[in-house]
């Protein structure tokens, strides 16, 4: 499987194209999956489990649910597993050939400080992505009411990589495509998702330790903040990759990262 610009004609002796999915459409249904499973999720439980998913650990007085919290009632945590499911596989292609195009950058890099640095942070940021991912899919088959120990230190795990991730992949940019459309937007969010986890671990403080009233909805509220800026941070890779597509051929170049 490999990046192309489909709108370059091959022979179709020497070729054969056998699906070309655009990859900016890819990229929008992988991001709209866990969204729209999101406010599904946050609709019904809100509607028809109030008293689940509002139970807090100092029974106070809440009115906005966390994500583990409405994703964790039955039958929404299996709608949730399944859009996660389905979320994961194109979200690992997605961190291939942002390590793919990086890469090809790199290689025309004559400065060598430069280009060893473009390398190292090229990697922590693909392996900081990998992690994200995997932490994303501990936190949605381990729920809070499963495993609370368990899904707290995945949930820690995922917002760590998350943040380095966003820190990495805006650092990458300013050193590789400091002009790139896509940049400016990766920093906004990654701000708003520093703030919103300076908010959420001071909420979960107030809440867990003085069981302040209204902490725990101010401590989910940050926590969409968060899912927010973290899926707009992701879906900005269509304006990195506004007209390539995703081809399985036969006889077609191919990409090879060293």
């Amino acid at each position: 499987m490999e990046l192309n610009n489909v709108g370059s004609s091959n022979s179709r002796s020497e070729s054969s194209v056998y699906l070309a999915v655009p990859f900016r459409k890819l990229c929008l249904v992988t991001v709209s999956l866990p969204l729209i499973t999101l406010l599904i999720c946050f609709i019904t439980a809100y509607i028809f489990q109030q008293d689940d998913i509002h139970e807090t650990h100092c029974r106070v007085y809440n009115i906005i649910p966390s994500i583990s919290a409405i994703t964790g009632v039955s039958p929404q945590r299996y709608l949730w597993r399944i859009s996660i499911a389905l979320h994961i596989g194109p979200r690992i292609a997605i961190a291939s050939v942002y390590r793919s195009y990086y890469h090809s950058i790199l290689k025309a890099v004559e400065e060598l400080p430069r280009k060893i640095l473009g390398f190292r942070l090229l990697n922590l940021c693909y392996w900081l992505n990998i992690s994200e991912v995997a932490a994303l899919c501990g936190v949605t088959y381990v729920s809070n009411r499963e495993n609370y120990p368990v899904h707290e230190k995945i949930f820690i795990v995922f917002m760590f990589s998350s943040l380095a991730y966003m820190l990495a992949a805006v650092r990458l940019g300013r050193l590789l495509t400091p002009n790139a459309q896509s940049l400016q937007y990766k920093q906004v969010l990654f701000v708003i998702s520093i703030i919103s986890t300076m908010g959420l671990i001071i909420f979960f403080l107030k809440h867990r330790l003085l069981c302040h009233d209204m902490a725990f909805s101010w401590f989910s509220l940050c926590e969409y903040f968060i899912a927010s800026a973290n899926m707009g941070f992701h879906v900005t890779v269509v304006l990195d990759f506004p007209k390539e597509h995703l081809v399985v051929g036969h006889g077609l170049p191919a990409l090879k990262v060293d």
